[in-house]
């Protein structure tokens, strides 16, 4: 019955229709420091709220105190789990287990590994653990793995094999969901999908000088095979974060092109305005 609570799980995050989730990331603070677009943080989990993404990713006390009040809203919660820390480059602390985020009603929970230094054997035992736990309890477990170990060159951390074996890593353990960085090139973004037989999703940071072609890259991932998006700053930083998430389900899940995307964005913030 436990594979059976993980699919359900699953179909919330992912829409039925398409098989396809947008999530927006408010996980932010511990691995980064505190950050202007998330104060107040409750503030930007209501506008976000408000467009109705798939899922939001959060700690566990901003769950509680922020996204509550948002209970039975439709937006499934993903609960961080295990955070990086500024200070301490390469590990991944867990700050969460399957049991609290059952306990919380999430839909899944989400960890992080480090590939590429000295604390890639832990942080693989680590997140092994942790999948284990978690399906047991029928919930599935979305990976944030990354390529940022000590030993990866900067600036090959976005070198599609690298990508690619940080993926993979993962989906050996049995995670479900992938969350990884891209370079850019949409044909290097299909060969990392074909190589990690699990859920590919794009995670956000830095894609472009401007909303139009952080949505253009929005569609050439879909169009190569991405199962969806998982962004954060991108959108929380915009000046209206909840037109910015319609415009982006509308190419994740409508298949519409960045004209369409930019019409339906300008239309939303003219009405707001």
């Amino acid at each position: 019955m436990n594979s059976l609570g993980r699919e359900i799980r699953l179909n919330r995050l992912f829409s039925p229709k398409d098989g396809r989730m947008v999530a927006i990331m408010f996980d932010h603070t511990i691995a980064r420091g505190l950050m202007d677009g998330l104060i107040p943080v409750g503030d930007k989990i209501a506008q976000v709220v408000s467009a109705h993404p798939d899922a939001m990713t959060m700690h566990k006390g901003i769950a509680e105190r922020c996204f509550a009040p948002h209970a039975g809203e439709g937006v499934s919660l993903i609960l961080k789990a295990a955070t990086p820390c500024p200070y301490v480059p390469g590990y991944s602390a867990y700050t969460a287990d399957p049991e609290e985020a059952l306990a919380a009603g999430a839909d899944a929970i989400a960890i992080g590994c480090i590939l590429g230094g000295a604390e890639q054997p832990r942080g693989i035992e680590n997140a092994a653990r942790a999948v284990k736990e978690a399906h047991r309890m029928g919930l599935p477990v979305i990976g944030h793995f990354y390529p940022n170990g000590e030993q990866i060159p900067k600036e090959d951390r976005e070198e599609w094999r690298n990508v690619a074996y940080a993926a993979r890593a993962g989906a050996e353990l049995g995670i479900d969901v992938m969350k990884i960085h891209h370079s850019g090139d949409p044909d290097e973004f299909a060969r990392i999908v074909e190589a990690v037989p699990a859920r590919v999703v794009l995670a956000g940071g830095r894609h472009g000088p401007n909303v139009e072609a952080y949505l253009e890259m929005t569609r050439n991932v879909i169009q190569a095979g991405a199962a969806g998006v998982a962004f954060g700053r991108f959108v929380w930083e915009y000046p209206n974060p909840a037109p910015l998430v319609e415009a982006i389900k509308l190419i994740v899940h409508e298949n519409a092109d960045v004209k369409q995307a930019m019409e339906l964005l300008r239309e939303l913030e003219r009405s707001k305005g």
